[in-house]
């Protein structure tokens, strides 16, 4: 390939597929089993608020309701992520080859990414025992970039395709949030999370020549400094215990003036692009950045209902909002867009790209 054809090489992510469990829980069942298991909380009116105002009309859980609140110990947690992401994640990332019209042949790098649960080795190497991925396929898990990592396993299959054009990747996320429910967690912060996230697995390839969905053009990342404490995992023998600071929702003010700049250097405006997909942590986030990038509030309108309908999957959610542009199927040829993922550091992952039939 001549340096010009390298130049004009551009990879294109396409459609992601996305799976949620069948065991359903609603904002109304979330509310009563807060009242009925924190009765005593002395905080138990705040966080019934907070909860509601998340928007959540329900979630998907990969187990019965009643089994995740018993906490049989982090051990029996691992072990059920394990059996049901072998379970499902297949599925998901078959019909993702499908959509890219590619075989499990033509992937050169899987990207994995997880923070409800640890495999090693990681699951990649049981996919591509198992499911018919060449032995060559390099291998990328990514665990401690929790909600941002969808964002990030976007930018980095851009960055792989950028430097070998004629290569493919598969993205995957696999989020159980529910194996993370730790019963003697009773901050507001852990009751709000309770109500707030939800499980799903998601896929989709990244081609590095043709396919129809976005074309990726640029990509960053960013971190606000000296917040590495606001989102964290505490390690414990009874498994990850979720932290996370009230001053979270606050840090889109710092963090739009990163996506208007990337945006500015790639010559585009930030407050004038065709699509965004932004992930929905919660509406603060996106009231405030709908506020400090100058947008109306139904440019969000795929993240909200990734939201309002499965709750916050972690890094599964921008490919979910991301699902939603495409089954919108009124995106015109050449639309530009903007995804973006935050998560613990707190730290941005941001990509741009536009919409391409690809003929």
């Amino acid at each position: 390939m001549s340096e010009q054809e390298r130049r004009a090489a551009v990879a294109t992510l396409c459609r992601p597929t996305v799976s949620v469990p069948d065991h359903v829980i609603t904002m109304e069942q979330t509310l009563d089993l807060a009242r009925s298991v924190h009765a005593d909380h002395p905080q138990l009116d705040l966080a019934l608020r907070l909860i509601e105002n998340t928007g959540v009309a329900k979630r998907h859980l990969v187990r019965p309701i009643d089994e995740i609140l018993k906490h049989p110990g982090f051990e029996q947690r691992n072990a059920v992520y394990e059996v049901e992401a072998k379970a499902r994640v297949p599925e998901v990332v078959k019909q993702a080859l499908a959509d890219a019209d590619l075989r499990p042949t033509d992937i050169d790098l899987i990207v994995y990414v997880s923070c409800t649960g640890f495999m090693m080795p990681s699951l990649t190497a049981w996919m591509i025992n198992t499911m018919g991925f060449r032995t060559d396929t390099r291998q990328l898990p990514i665990a401690q970039l929790g909600c941002a990592a969808g964002g990030a396993a976007v930018n980095r299959a851009h960055d792989f395709c950028t430097a070998y054009p004629e290569a493919n990747a598969l993205i995957v996320a696999c989020e159980f949030c529910s194996l993370c429910y730790q019963p003697s967690d009773l901050e507001v912060g852990n009751l709000l999370s309770n109500g707030l996230f939800g499980d799903g697995v998601a896929a989709a390839v990244v081609r590095g020549r043709g396919g129809t969905g976005i074309e990726l053009r640029r990509n960053g990342s960013y971190i606000i400094p000296r917040t590495e404490e606001w989102i964290a995992y505490e390690v414990k023998a009874t498994g990850f215990h979720f932290r996370l600071d009230r001053r979270v929702p606050g840090t889109m003010e710092p963090l739009a003036p990163v996506l208007k700049q990337l945006a500015s250097a790639h010559g585009w405006d930030a407050a004038a692009l065709d699509f965004y997909i932004i992930h929905a942590g919660g509406p603060r986030i996106l009231d405030d950045l709908s506020k400090y990038l100058g947008v109306a509030s139904e440019a969000f309108r795929f993240s909200r209902t990734t939201l309002t309908e499965y709750g916050n999957i972690a890094s599964a959610v921008v490919l979910d909002a991301l699902r939603r542009l495409f089954d919108e199927n009124d995106t015109r040829d050449t639309a530009r867009g903007l995804l973006a993922g935050f998560g613990p550091g707190i730290t941005a992952e941001v990509a741009l790209g536009n919409w391409s039939t690809g003929t």
